[in-house]
């Protein structure tokens, strides 16, 4: 079988690489490292107004979704520009209270996903007992709602606050301890099942965006080994340096398809949904981290820079790499469900 997105799908791709790469994006993301939220926050109200965050929302509750290949589209988009700000558990959010509601309790589902479709809310999760989850939630500062499922996970709260913020391998991942309240709003096993589909969602669309660091990586290397010359020759010329990117290119290439699979299975609510997200994660990670190798290696002293905006990109993908399931983690997640 031949997939292949379609022309409404492209379309869609390049207008938000039209409109982010008009954002100056790296100054947002300077900005959000240091605390100053308002130049991204500009940007996320364009994204809602293209319709990124109702992508994974029910038509029910104001979104447009799940449309799991769109949201493939816009989160490789998110990656290439790195856009600050808790986009990916956004989904896991929005998939999370979605299910919740199909469990019958649409109580949360429609309070909290209109107001994140049109960019009212901004959401964030903490999911410590799912698949790939962690205790920390991102960029809990910024959000109106912060959803943690903790007990199994068989208890969903809502935090009341939370604690320091931490440092990330990408200052623009800022990281803390939510403070949850003595009740859940919701509990029981359907709790658990609901964190369990918002974790894979979750890493789906890590994969989707670090996919798109990568990419970035890799474009913004070749257009530096054409520009600098050793030998009075651009270093692009040279055969090691074309093996270099060529591998990384094979690499991107491969993982590419596990992505748009994994989005297909989700679609399709396949039984093999949840390997097919795994292994597109693993693969989508360790590519965009090959790619962030190559890049550092081939840009040379500038490259280590942190005023150099490749950084930018070095510290996402090794932050995603590790978000919502390590590659190794992955593979073995994998290996168990096919197994």
């Amino acid at each position: 079988m031949k997939f292949a997105l379609d022309d409404e799908q492209l379309e869609f791709g390049r207008t938000l690489g039209r409109m982010l790469g008009a954002a100056d994006t790296p100054s947002s993301v300077r900005a959000w490292a240091r605390g100053d939220h308002g130049p991204g926050l500009a940007v996320w109200e364009r994204l809602a107004r293209a319709g990124v965050f109702g992508l994974a929302v029910p038509e029910a509750f104001g979104g447009a979704g799940p449309l799991p290949v769109e949201v493939a589209v816009a989160f490789t988009e998110l990656g290439r520009y790195a856009v600050p700000g808790p986009a990916v558990e956004t989904v896991a959010v929005s998939v999370l209270l979605a299910r919740l509601a199909e469990a019958g309790r649409p109580v949360l589902a429609e309070a909290w996903l209109p107001r994140v479709c049109d960019g009212g809310a901004r959401v964030t999760a903490a999911l410590p007992g799912a698949p790939g989850g962690s205790p920390y939630a991102l960029d809990a500062d910024v959000c109106d709602g912060v959803f943690v499922a903790a007990g199994g996970p068989d208890d969903l709260f809502l935090a009341t606050g939370h604690g320091p913020v931490q440092p990330s391998l990408d200052p623009a991942r800022r990281l803390a301890l939510p403070r949850c309240g003595a009740e859940p709003v919701a509990a029981g096993r359907a709790v658990r099942e609901a964190a369990r589909h918002a974790a894979d969602w979750a890493a789906f669309a890590a994969a989707a965006q670090v996919l798109g660091v990568g990419l970035a990586l890799l474009e913004r290397t070749v257009g530096y080994v054409r520009q600098r010359k050793q030998f009075g020759v651009p270093v692009g010329a040279f055969q090691a340096v074309k093996h270099r990117l060529a591998d990384v290119r094979v690499g991107l290439e491969f993982a590419g398809p596990l992505v748009y699979g994994a989005a297909v299975a989700l679609a399709a609510g396949a039984p093999g949904a949840r390997a097919e997200v795994a292994a597109a994660k693993a693969a989508a990670s360790d590519a965009a981290y090959a790619a962030a190798r190559a890049a550092l290696q081939l840009h040379g002293a500038i490259g280590y820079t942190a005023e150099y905006d490749l950084s930018l990109w070095l510290g996402k993908a090794r932050a995603l790499r590790s978000a919502w399931g390590t590659p190794a983690d992955c593979r073995a997640r994998t290996l168990d469900l096919f197994s």
